[in-house]
């Protein structure tokens, strides 16, 4: 899924490029050139160019590709590139306690000394 998202946001990103780069400026008039009043889509008095409209289309399939991306980065697992983690070292084994003086092994320990009342 983060793949698909991924690919599909790097063609709407290429799209979106093009579309605004196909644009005429505010200042040029190249758009005469080519019939003027045959880029809009409702007429000379119309609300905007096919391209213009095309643009904001585009431009929200970014956004929204964008907030998806953002989300898949954030669900455990949904990462691409997994952290990787340092081995986990055991704690060295302890050593058992050595005999006490007088004492086998093997023989418990003679019972504490009892206090007198």
């Amino acid at each position: 899924m983060h793949i698909f998202f991924t690919i599909l946001h790097v063609l709407v990103c290429v799209a979106l490029i093009l579309v605004v780069l196909l644009q005429a400026g505010r200042g040029a008039n190249m758009g005469a050139v080519f019939g003027g009043s045959s880029q809009t889509i409702f007429g000379s008095s119309g609300p905007g160019t096919f391209l213009g409209k095309m643009t904001t289309v585009i431009a929200v399939i970014f956004m929204l590709t964008s907030l998806g991306l953002s989300y898949l980065a954030t669900q455990k697992g949904g990462s691409m590139v997994k952290p990787v983690k340092p081995p986990v070292s055991a704690p060295a084994p302890t050593a058992p306690a050595p005999p006490a003086a007088g004492q086998t092994q093997g023989t418990p320990p003679p019972p504490a000394p009892v206090a007198p009342k």
